[in-house]
């Protein structure tokens, strides 16, 4: 088993993952900032810096099916407790390949700190660079454990028409020969369709842990 969140999330790209044997996998967290749980096939991570025996003992607790105990809301809670976190939602975390050439959208490089989507990935994510099309936006930077992270969002009057999926297919284009990485809420199934029709796949689900405080309201998307 891979040492790192790092190394796991590199092999899970790779298509390469942890072994279905109903373990969970506790490595330190890849940075004071990123703290949280990711769940595979019947194999979960938790990264964070706390005390692991802790952690399993929680786990141990937790009144259900232990292959769902990671992302028990008790267990959640417990750890947000423990750490003095919060978070948004339980998101399916997709991942997509680096693909070749340019993408196939015009798009704009623009720098735009005020942006809404911007503020929210510079909170969660480094290197962030922010592109425009013709009625949206494509935030890409680099997010747990380095790996590179899309978002976007379309405007109103455009939607409907396959611009969502263009800008997230665009992203392989962007990151410089890297996989791309995603999370999306689950029950935002038309961003799944749309990252799923352009080449991304599902690989788990994440959760990951604010240390900032607790907004007055919750994300409707984790992408």
């Amino acid at each position: 088993m891979a040492d790192t969140l790092g190394d796991i999330v590199d092999a899970a790209a790779r298509g390469v993952f942890p072994p279905a044997d109903g373990r969970t996998t506790i490595v330190p967290q890849p940075s004071p900032r990123d703290a949280g749980v990711l769940a595979f096939t019947a194999h979960s991570v938790v990264f964070t810096d706390e005390d692991p025996d802790w952690v399993r003992r929680t786990l141990a607790g937790t009144d259900c099916d232990r292959l769902a105990a990671t992302m028990n809301a008790r267990f959640l809670t417990a750890l947000m407790d423990r750490t003095g976190r919060t978070s948004d939602t339980v998101d399916v975390l997709l991942t997509g390949a680096a693909l070749p050439g340019a993408p196939s959208v015009a798009l704009a490089e623009i720098d735009d700190p005020g942006h809404p989507r911007v503020e929210s990935a510079r909170l969660r994510r480094d290197d962030v660079r922010v592109w425009t099309a013709d009625g949206g936006v494509l935030v890409l930077g680099r997010g747990v454990a380095g790996r590179w992270e899309v978002a976007v969002e379309v405007d109103e009057g455009t939607r409907h028409r396959g611009l969502g999926r263009r800008l997230v297919a665009a992203a392989r284009h962007l990151a410089s020969g890297a996989p791309v990485w995603a999370q999306v809420a689950a029950g935002n199934a038309r961003s799944l369709r749309a990252f799923q029709a352009a080449g991304y796949r599902p690989v788990g689900s994440e959760v990951l842990l604010s240390a900032r405080a607790r907004s007055a309201g919750c994300s409707g998307t984790g992408s």
